[in-house]
């Protein structure tokens, strides 16, 4: 019996450790804030109030030429160890061409708030209309793990012109499961993210790239969000890559250029 008590306070305290450090390890806010590179002088820092009071803080990255048709804006979501900087630069790299706009995600410095799915979302629309306020463009929304699913958002409530969703997920309850499986996931998990739920009946051009050695996102929870796109434009899976090593890879940025590629010759 004494053993039976010691292995159920020993769960117990697992399953209270989970509880309360979820927002921390979900969302690695002072990770992402020591891995901040050094950008162009020409990057512009934006800021925004929200609706709560909160100060969004995000930067801009003009494009290295001009053109008679400017493309489209690229609105970057990082992944949750993925700071405002670090997304712009990298998308900047692959798109030099293109003006990039990145916001550091509520709670990870200098933006102020407590991080929370739902906080992500919501601040989603808000960094759109702030952008939008200065002049309508069409923009295309880019999402790396995390982010998949506050890009999947954006599309469902504002007319973007595309997504493109790298490593996404089916939802962030089975992807807790996935990690934690001897833990209730479905009574402790307090961030809500029903990424196919926000694809489904959203007519948006989505692009679809996978990493094929990727334990963070199995693809078993990637391969509902196939079914489930409706207007998926491109699906690809860069099969030596795992979830983090993905972004070196010539293959996925070949394949992030043809996705973006297919999203502007895309009908509107």
């Amino acid at each position: 019996m004494m053993v039976l008590a010691s292995g159920a306070l020993i769960f117990a305290g697992l399953i209270g450790m989970v509880f309360l450090w979820q927002t921390g390890l979900l969302f690695p806010t002072q990770i992402a804030a020591a891995n901040r590179p050094t950008l162009p002088t020409s990057a512009e820092r934006l800021e925004l109030a929200t609706a709560d009071g909160e100060r969004l803080v995000g930067v801009r990255l003009k494009p290295q030429s001009s053109q008679a048709v400017s493309p489209p804006l690229l609105l970057g979501f990082g992944g949750n160890a993925w700071n405002a900087e670090a997304m712009a630069l990298y998308l900047h790299d692959l798109f030099p061409d293109h003006e990039v706009v990145a916001f550091h995600y509520r709670g990870y410095p200098p933006s102020t708030g407590e991080p929370s799915a739902r906080a992500l979302l919501a601040d989603s629309l808000a960094i759109f209309d702030y952008l939008n306020a200065e002049r309508t463009r069409p923009t295309v929304a880019v999402g790396f793990s995390i982010g998949s699913g506050v890009a999947a958002d954006l599309a469902r409530h504002r007319p973007v012109q595309g997504t493109i969703l790298v490593t996404p997920f089916d939802t962030l309850a089975g992807l807790a499961k996935e990690h934690f499986p001897w833990a209730p996931v479905g009574l402790l998990l307090r961030h809500q993210m029903p990424v196919i739920e926000l694809v489904r009946d959203t007519r948006t051009p989505a692009a679809l790239i996978a990493a094929g050695r990727d334990t963070i996102v199995p693809a078993r929870r990637t391969e509902p969000l196939r079914q489930a796109v409706p207007n998926l434009i491109l699906d690809r899976t860069i099969p030596e890559a795992g979830h983090n090593d993905l972004y070196g890879q010539p293959a996925f940025a070949a394949a992030m250029r043809e996705a973006l590629g297919r999203i502007e010759g895309a009908p509107r």
